[in-house]
């Protein structure tokens, strides 16, 4: 169990740290002149980390684990990255489909960091 949680929080840090740099300095201005007719004034942090905390646990079962047994770090690299972009294309195709106003020139970019943040995230998983 101690590997697990261990595992768990190596991933969960890694997630956090590339995320928040991404949001936070790389693409806040993209995402803020892309979306901000669609961005709360005040983040549901709540949220915010619930999902944090469920995506990496789905990362650490449906990516990490697999590619540790199997010893492979291009598995760990694939199912992250296929992961990832499963997941993001989730909320950013619905939403290109059911919200008005959501800007198609955010699906690219946001499936894109899909892939590089979960499959950076699942062989960052293996190597620990």
């Amino acid at each position: 169990m101690a590997f697990y949680l261990k595992l768990y929080a190596l991933c969960t840090a890694a997630f956090f740290a590339l995320d928040i740099t991404w949001l936070g300095f790389v693409a806040r201005g993209f995402y803020r002149h892309q979306m901000g007719h669609l961005l709360r004034e005040d983040t549901n942090w709540g949220a915010a980390l619930a999902f944090y905390l469920i995506y990496v646990a789905a990362i650490v079962v449906l990516c990490v684990l697999p590619a540790v047994e199997k010893q492979s770090l291009t598995r760990a690299l694939a199912l992250g990255a296929v992961f990832g972009l499963a997941a993001y294309a989730a909320f950013d195709l619905t939403s290109l489909a059911l919200l008005r106003g959501f800007p198609a020139g955010v699906v690219p970019v946001d499936l894109a960091w899909g892939v590089v943040l979960t499959g950076s995230v699942s062989a960052a998983g293996f190597y620990a």
